[in-house]
């Protein structure tokens, strides 16, 4: 059989293996406790209850999984299709259901976060060390938060006894980690505590012979210091005040080039670096004001500063300032059904070297939710008005039912708009933006079947997304359509069709976990009839653990599919990650894992590359026994 036999049908063996995981999964899996998660309807509800796509990923998946970033956190367990130029460190990007990076929401404890001007949260500068726990909502979301989807981080509460947990590893390529934790509860107190840092040198982010001559030999590695503080104060039962504050630190260096002149050619000789801060304050207040009553109150401050270049001749500052402010109330109308109404106030103002002035816009929005349950039956819908200061008006709104075919078989099906708001790039950036660039807006509609048996669950999705106005970027051939008349601009290129399926499962049998995951996708533009650029045809993960006691071992397997990328298309490639520890003390663990053991060629985007094999040897310790 030949290689070009099986590439070609490599998505239909992972189905047809993913079926035959689901199939065999046991109905007399073991129990645990029931998850919880927050995003689907902006109020806790139990996981197997929510009518929309949701995954979460537990802080014990995360400390187990051998991922070593939060970006391969959410490719491997969240569907995302992750972009990164170069290895750990550098910038990144993301696709949730084809969809482009600033179309997708990214939370931290419910402030939303990242740069206005690129419109995407910085990913590279996040350290696993801080999350407890990721959500991501993959359906329509933009009638509960304003955007497609949403990717919810959450950091550690407080609770119990004072509990300390620690780690340190060090790898190949110059890298080494180190993390401190402590949080607990004393009274009416609660808090918790964190500090990181990471470094590696890494490897030349651009390969030899790029199209642009930004080739430099010389290692692109990162430097990250983060940490973060959570405290509360319950003054009385069912009523909590909260202050969190986290700030963190990135110096990564990448390849680019200068023109310096009299002869105006590229130089990618001097040692370019990235050096992002970012902050976030906020403080909250929680109260059940009666059995039908729960108010939330939050406040909150971001800061993205981020200087890059190489020398003053390419040094640049990007820096958004966001204020927040949100209220929440959730009516409890019977135990089965629950009214959320929502207050949300945006203020955001850019700072750049690109800009003659400041930049600032404001968007208010109202928010009204449903959740009921009906027996085998349940029904969420939602409505969402917002009105921005720079592009108007605009109002979205969802519904979605499920039904319990069984007490282990449930059928979903939501519809909703989606909706993306242009960045202060699209609209402001000298030479390329247009004020005048409208909205992205779209119709989208998923269909579910969910089997869940104790720790045994297997999904299937399928779902489709018409989007308009989609915002791009216009050559302008005639140079009549842009600014600057000859570089083209930001505008409203095209149309897009998003149609895929997701199915998923994982299964425990004994000592043994099994989970995996297929991501099918057709991103096609519809006025070309082209794929979408850096969009994969599929995507798959794989993975097993066995858990012996003292010992443990697992290996991991991330396919990802071909895709176009800047008139060429970048050949599919695979990641092996394998893993093993002994727990030699009930609180001590030695670790040890090889990322990309199979050492492939790994071209993220077009002339980039990431690491070779990587092999890691760490060190773990947590008071409450792992």
């Amino acid at each position: 059989m030949s290689r070009s036999f099986l590439a070609a049908r490599r998505p239909v063996l992972s189905l047809f293996a993913l079926s035959t995981l689901a199939l065999a999964a046991s109905a007399h899996a073991q129990s645990n406790l029931e998850p919880v998660v927050v995003t689907g309807t902006r109020e806790a509800q139990p996981l197997r209850r929510s009518v929309a796509d949701i995954v979460l990923v537990d802080s014990d998946t995360l400390r187990d999984s051998g991922v070593d970033t939060v970006e391969e956190a959410l490719r491997r367990f969240g569907g995302l299709q992750i972009l990164r130029n170069g290895g750990p460190g550098q910038s990144s990007g993301y696709f949730l259901r084809g969809t482009g990076t600033s179309s997708t929401l990214v939370l931290v404890d419910g402030v939303r976060v990242g740069s206005a001007t690129l419109g995407q949260a910085e990913f590279e500068s996040m350290s696993l060390a801080q999350v407890d726990r990721i959500e991501v909502l993959r359906g329509p979301a933009s009638s509960l938060y304003g955007a497609g989807g949403v990717i919810q981080i959450f950091t550690r509460r407080g609770q119990g006894p004072l509990q300390v947990s620690g780690a340190a590893a060090v790898g190949s390529y110059g890298s080494a980690e180190g993390s401190l934790a402590v949080s607990g509860s004393q009274g009416a107190f609660d808090y918790a505590a964190s500090v990181a840092h990471e470094r590696s040198r890494g490897v030349s982010a651009i390969r030899p012979n790029d199209q642009f001559g930004n080739y430099n030999p010389d290692n692109d590695g990162f430097k990250r210091s983060s940490g973060s503080v959570r405290l509360g104060f319950t003054p009385m039962e069912g009523h909590r005040i909260g202050l969190n504050a986290s700030e963190s630190k990135l110096n990564a260096q990448y390849d680019s080039a200068e023109y310096p002149p009299p002869d105006y050619k590229p130089d990618p000789s001097p040692d370019f670096r990235n050096r992002l801060t970012t902050r976030l304050v906020a403080a909250d207040y929680r109260g059940r004001i009666s059995d039908l009553w729960t108010t939330t109150l939050q406040a909150a401050h971001n800061t993205d500063d981020s200087l890059s270049g190489g020398t003053v001749l390419s040094l640049a500052r990007y820096k958004t300032d966001r204020d927040q402010f949100t209220w929440q109330n959730a009516l409890k109308l019977d135990p089965d059904q629950q009214l959320m109404l929502a207050y949300e106030q945006m203020r955001e103002e850019v700072r750049a070297d690109a800009f003659a002035s400041k930049l600032k816009r404001t968007n208010k929005a109202g928010v009204l939710g449903y959740a009921g349950q009906f027996g085998p039956a349940a029904l969420e819908a939602s409505l969402r008005r917002d009105d921005n200061s720079a592009y108007g008006g605009n109002t979205t709104g969802s519904i979605g039912a499920s039904y319990a075919l069984t007490s282990t078989l449930k059928l979903r099906a939501l519809a909703g708009k989606t909706y993306r708001a242009p960045t202060f790039n699209d609209l402001y950036f000298p030479g390329y933006g247009v004020a005048t660039v409208r909205p992205e807006k779209g119709r989208s509609a998923e269909l579910g079947l969910n089997w869940l048996s104790g720790s045994s669950s297997a999904s299937l999705t399928v779902y489709r997304n018409k989007v308009r106005d989609l915002i791009g970027y216009d050559p302008d051939p005639s140079h009549t359509d842009c600014p600057s008349g000859y570089f083209g601009c930001a505008s409203n290129v095209s149309r897009a069709t998003l149609q895929g399926a997701t199915l998923a499962a994982t299964h425990r049998l004994g000592n043994l976990s099994l989970r995996a995951s297929v991501d099918v996708l057709d991103a096609q533009d519809d006025i070309t009839h082209k794929r979408l650029n850096r969009r994969a045809a599929h995507q798959e993960s794989l993975s097993a653990d066995y858990d012996a006691g003292a010992w443990s071992a697992g290996a991991s397997l991330t396919d990802i599919g071909a895709r176009p990328d800047s008139g060429i298309t970048l050949g599919a490639y695979a990641l092996l990650d394998l893993r093993a520890s002994w727990r030699f003390m009930p609180q001590w663990r030695l670790e040890a894992k090889v990322l990309n053991a199979g050492d492939h060629r790994v071209e993220p985007v077009r002339d980039y590359q990431g690491l070779g094999r990587q092999a890691w040897i760490g060190l773990r310790f947590d008071t409450k026994g792992l």
